[in-house]
């Protein structure tokens, strides 16, 4: 189709790349020091990137393109979100989120007179839902638990029949005020999950969660075996 679109005189330009930072859609991209339309259907057109050129290197001009296509540039602006996220979880930030596989050695068998020791069965950080990468090493194979902040005070044992041999998740829908869905969704369709655990506690804020780990088992594309199980306030499983 013949439309109007931007274009970019390579002699006049200087690299500076403002063009490329007011481009809120990413069809400009800096190469070998200078600016580039690399994705034509990501012109919208309006030419937010005139202003800011210093050199006056960007003109409108007329002439056969693609049409714009939004859902491709809505797409992109997503893929660019997540990948700013993952790069601030393992290049700095907070160091509270920094990622990292927790090795738990396994109990010795105790003898019978000897007291027990509790040992933590946290095989992954961070846990947060909201904090957890998409991708990590811990999450090849494994047996999933996403449980519910609460559960882990109410039930005893929380570490030893539920955490043990699985890497945790755990979030809290009311509080954090987010769908859960399409992390989780990310999680199970780029990693080869075997199983999926969800813990809840029987308040009705929970089922927000149980809500998020099924839509997302079910958008994931996988057929992966799961299961839910429901604590009790006074910390019992309840059937």
């Amino acid at each position: 189709m013949i439309r109007k679109i931007i274009h970019i005189d390579e002699e006049k330009c200087n690299g500076c790349g403002l063009c490329a930072t007011a481009c809120h859609e990413g069809a400009i991209d800096i190469i070998n020091g200078k600016a580039k339309l690399v994705r034509e259907n990501f012109c919208d057109g309006f030419g937010d990137c005139l202003p800011g050129c210093p050199t006056g290197a960007i003109t409108f001009e007329e002439r056969e393109a693609p049409a714009y296509d939004e859902a491709a540039v809505q797409e992109n602006k997503k893929k660019k979100e997540l990948q700013e996220k993952m790069k601030h979880l393992h290049e700095g930030g907070c160091p509270g989120s920094r990622m990292r596989m927790l090795e738990q050695p396994e109990a010795a068998e105790s003898v019978a007179s000897a007291p027990v020791q509790p040992v933590s069965r946290l095989r992954n950080w961070p846990v947060q839902i909201k904090l957890a990468p998409i991708h990590a090493p811990y999450f090849e194979g494994a047996k999933l638990l996403i449980a519910a902040d609460c559960t882990a005070y109410a039930y005893a044992n929380f570490h030893q029949e539920f955490m043990r041999g699985k890497v945790t998740l755990i979030g809290c829908p009311k509080l954090d005020a987010v769908d859960y869905s399409e992390k989780l969704t990310e999680i199970l369709r780029s990693n080869d999950i075997q199983s999926v655990t969800i813990l809840r506690m029987e308040v009705p804020c929970c089922g927000g969660l149980e809500m998020a780990a099924k839509k997302a088992l079910q958008t994931s594309g996988k057929f992966i075996p799961w299961q839910v199980v429901t604590i009790s306030i006074d910390g019992k499983i309840l059937d």
